[in-house]
């Protein structure tokens, strides 16, 4: 009886440092929320296509597709969204359906809270500064950040996807240069301290963008070792908000123009609003 008392104890107990756990990162999910809708500004600029003028056709272009003339300047969106996430690999991929919803504020961070709603119950965030999940609401299985590996692997992820959501982000200024790739691609290089990303926006010829492809620091390999490698999304069904024109559709994943290409992350959202904006 001492030993089954025992276990009921010490089962309670482990209950109880988890439960805690979790609410310490709901808390820190909260504060870095909070930290990043402050970065919108209060009072915005208005874009005015003049802004760009000096930029790559290419780049001319994609701003011209993406945000109206007049449209407030908003860096910080917040995305809600439904989808697919994958669990495995490209040979057995276990997507799983979910739901999320994110901030993103390049070049400052993101963070994206994610739950599963069906298959294996996975909940957590990821963000620039963490990854943490787990299954059945409590049990860590990722716990994962406050490294140079992860600090870089996530920065490349939101100026990615500052490309796809936020190119008010994007405009030219302080740690932002545009280059000319080819005619219908431009590289955007967004520095921030010691960060420093570029990625590859290829459009179409009324200017929306059709791809985001960028050489990130990733362990996402079989050797498991942190090394640079292409990435890249898809964007399709674009849709008015705001001013902008942004996807309701994206696709993304690792090794993209490759053989190992996999997309590990089907997206189709549901809302794009502004944090702070006037409705």
């Amino acid at each position: 009886m001492k030993i089954v008392a025992f276990a009921i104890v010490l089962v309670s107990l482990c209950i109880i440092a988890l439960t805690v756990l979790r609410l310490m990162d709901r808390r820190d999910d909260r504060a870095e929320w909070d930290r990043l809708a402050a970065q919108q500004p209060e009072a915005p600029g208005r874009f005015d296509p003049e802004m760009v003028a000096d930029l790559p056709e290419p780049a001319r272009r994609y701003f011209a597709y993406a945000i109206e003339p007049g449209a407030p300047l908003l860096p910080v969106s917040v995305i809600e969204m439904t989808g697919e996430f994958s669990l495995g690999t490209k040979d057995d991929p276990r997507y799983q359906p979910m739901e999320a919803h994110q901030i993103l504020a390049a070049p400052e961070g993101f963070v994206w809270a994610m739950r599963t709603t069906g298959g294996m119950p996975v909940s957590g965030s990821d963000s620039g500064r963490w990854t943490r999940f787990r299954i059945f609401g409590l049990i860590p299985v990722a716990r994962l950040g406050g490294d140079p590996d992860h600090t870089r692997s996530a920065y490349g992820r939101y100026v990615g996807e500052a490309v796809i959501w936020a190119p008010a982000a994007l405009l030219p200024g302080p740690g932002i240069t545009w280059d000319a790739v080819d005619e219908d691609t431009a590289r955007v290089t967004v520095e921030h301290g010691p960060l420093s990303q570029a990625v590859d926006v290829t459009v179409d010829a009324e200017g929306r963008p059709v791809t985001a492809v960028f050489q990130r620091w990733s362990d996402a390999n079989p050797d498991k070792e942190h090394r640079l490698q292409p990435f890249g999304a898809t964007m399709s069904d674009f849709r008015e908000v705001g001013g902008y024109r942004l996807p309701f559709r994206v696709e993304a994943g690792n090794h993209y123009g490759t053989e190992d290409y996999f997309a590990f992350f089907r997206a189709d959202v549901t809302a794009i609003r502004f944090p702070g904006s006037q409705p």
